[in-house]
């Protein structure tokens, strides 16, 4: 007693005209519905057209069709007597010795499916008539999440604890329908008419997931931060979806066991906006500017601002404004600023020193030849 499958994989109009009555997913469904009841779909055996019944009983012959990216599930007394996670057509049959109760196929759900199948499976004789529903095994969209004030983690990069309000969006995924339906969805939606879909602000199930993918975003954060291959940088987190997806699923499975109770998972992450505490904002002001201060873009940025400075001690000070800065310029090793400090210069009241310097600048651009007359006549005290 079970499902005898028909007609493997892609279904099409070939099967339609064989079949002129059967059960599958109804229309007009929101692409966040999770769980929802079969329909039927046909002729009624030729006694009119039949596209929007509501009940999802079936009975021995019945036939359903399963589209691809969703799972067939059948109930008797509130338990699970068949699970078919195979697009295809499918018959209900009570005296078929080839009839089986699970199609798991040999998808990447596979194992969890026929792990919880051993878990849950009906126990006794399934009776005349079943209940149908489709599960959804796509990605389910638009599972939003905000905080209303600061959270907190300890950086690593940072090296101390950061605040953020942020808001964002994920997808999910059902990745055990049988642990689904068994431990989460609530009663009320086990019947015809009803669809659990986790974007309804009135399913209290869906907001409990909300609250507790808030609950789970500190931690997440901190996951991600603290892990030495994503560069513990909080400032990659918006570039990196997939990868706070994985840090943000790992702490909602440490916090609530979503995949191992509940069969659910969290695929993808887009954050949305991340707004920073005033401590936080300064913090990485100060490590923007160390990184703008390193390595090559440094000497550049240094050796701007030491130019800058003979610019202005010319303006200021003339020949010996010019003269002195360049004394000091020199000790600094301008144009080496990584280097170590060269050995300091020889006393400024030497005269050959002086003109010695001098000449360097001249021959550098940094002063012009009347600036070099002026400062060669001032040290021969001529």
């Amino acid at each position: 007693m079970g499902l005898v499958q028909a007609v493997a994989g892609a279904v099409g109009g070939m099967l339609g005209d064989q079949w002129k009555d059967f059960y599958t997913v109804p229309d007009g469904l929101s692409p966040t519905a999770a769980l929802f009841a079969a329909v039927p779909r046909g002729t009624n055996a030729g006694r009119g057209s039949n596209t929007h019944g509501s009940s999802n009983i079936i009975s021995n012959g019945s036939k359903i069709v399963v589209p691809e990216g969703y799972g067939l599930l059948l109930m008797q007394d509130g338990k699970i007597t068949g699970f078919a996670a195979e697009p295809g057509g499918y018959e209900w049959r009570s005296d078929d010795v080839n009839s089986q109760s699970i199609f798991a196929g040999d998808g990447i759900v596979s194992p969890l499916l026929k792990q919880s199948w051993e878990r849950f499976k009906f126990g006794g004789i399934p009776g005349g008539q079943q209940l149908a529903f489709f599960v959804s095994l796509k990605e389910l969209p638009d599972n939003r999440f905000g905080t209303q004030s600061e959270i907190y983690w300890d950086d690593g990069f940072l090296n101390t604890q950061v605040g953020a309000v942020t808001r964002g969006s994920y997808t999910l995924k059902i990745v055990d329908p049988i642990l689904f339906v068994k431990n989460f969805v609530p009663a009320s939606y086990l019947r015809p008419g009803e669809v659990f879909d986790f974007t309804d602000l009135d399913n209290a199930a869906a907001a409990q997931l909300f609250n507790e993918v808030v609950g789970s975003l500190a931690p997440a954060f901190s996951l991600y931060t603290n892990d030495p291959a994503k560069g513990n940088r909080i400032t990659k987190l918006q570039q990196d979806s997939l990868g706070f997806a994985k840090s943000l699923s790992a702490a909602v499975e440490n916090g609530y066991q979503w995949k191992s109770d509940r069969g659910l998972e969290i695929v993808k992450v887009a954050i949305v906006s991340i707004e920073y505490d005033a401590n936080t904002r300064e913090l990485l002001k100060t490590v923007q500017r160390a990184d703008a201060l390193a390595g090559a873009r440094g000497n550049s940025n240094l050796q701007a601002s030491v130019a800058q400075g003979i610019q202005s001690a010319g303006e200021n000070g003339g020949a010996a404004g010019i003269m002195g800065l360049g004394m000091a310029t020199g000790m600094m090793g301008v144009g080496g600023l990584q280097q170590p400090v060269a050995p300091a210069a020889p006393a400024a009241d030497d005269p050959v020193a002086r003109l010695k310097k001098a000449k360097e600048m001249l021959d550098l651009r940094l002063i012009t030849q009347a600036d070099y007359d002026a400062l060669k006549a001032k040290a021969l005290g001529l």
